[in-house]
């Protein structure tokens, strides 16, 4: 299917690894000009290099004052930013006891606060041109909470709201906001932490992975991790169909049991 993306400029924050890679590479297989952020600067050079000429990275941390101006200012040197996925985000396992008040602030500032930031720069002039798309990654963890990582899902559950709230702001127009909810995705950082189970119990990551389906997720329909790139063909189809709008997709796999 051709989206009419050719030309499009794309900004993808976190899409230096993970699915934010997955969703950037697609959009340029589509044909857009895509700009994506990352902490690390060798991983930003090195994504873009494989994704080609048309893949433009910026390193930063876009927790730090400023540094959301500094990208939107680089993205938009090649035209007003058309797509914004705002994916940038961190997960981790701790007990609810153990987690800090600097723990959730963290939380809040990286998983929330940067899509904040960049949609507040973003929104604005898409709604000067009255056209636009904003899509949030959230997670199932959004209105699947899980005790071992509350922190997590109320973050994700945050940009629900926040998604919400701003596609209110779009009457009228062309412009959309709406958020995605992926299940198990087999990223680099869900690996590393599979692999550092599977050390811990002498055991192998696959066989973590089939534990993981038989105990932590037994409502999965599919029964596997969801792989970046099948995340990234739901992320394009959001952001680039333009009767969808105000609405939180689920791409899970079945995990959620909910006729919603």
């Amino acid at each position: 299917m051709d989206y009419g993306l050719t030309g499009k400029n794309v900004l993808v924050t976190g899409g230096a690894t993970g699915i934010g890679r997955a969703v950037a590479a697609l959009f340029v297989q589509e044909g857009a000009s895509v700009t994506i952020s990352g902490i690390s600067r060798d991983e930003v050079e090195a994504t873009c290099s494989a994704l080609g000429k048309t893949c433009y990275g910026l390193d930063g941390d876009l927790t730090v004052k400023g540094e959301a101006e500094r990208l939107y200012a680089y993205a938009t040197d090649r035209g007003p930013v058309d797509i914004l996925i705002n994916n940038i985000g961190i997960f981790e396992v701790r007990d609810f006891f153990e987690t800090t008040d600097d723990h959730w602030f963290r939380y809040f500032n990286v998983n929330v606060m940067t899509g904040v930031r960049m949609s507040r720069l973003a929104l604005k002039d898409m709604l000067g041109r009255g056209d636009g798309s904003i899509v949030f990654i959230s997670s199932e963890s959004a209105v699947k909470p899980q005790a071992w990582m509350a922190h997590y899902g109320a973050m994700k559950t945050c940009l629900l709201g926040l998604s919400r709230a701003l596609s209110e702001l779009t009457q009228g127009t062309a412009v959309r906001v709406n958020t995605i909810l992926p299940g198990p995705t087999n990223t680099e950082a869900v690996r590393r932490y599979h692999e550092e189970i599977a050390a811990e119990k002498g055991t192998s990551r696959e066989a973590v992975v089939a534990d993981y389906f038989d105990v932590t997720e037994p409502t999965s329909l599919i029964r596997r991790m969801i792989e970046p790139e099948e995340i990234a063909r739901s992320v394009l189809h959001l952001a680039a169909s333009g009767h969808l709008n105000g609405m939180a997709m689920r791409a899970e796999g079945g995990t959620i049991r909910s006729v919603l």
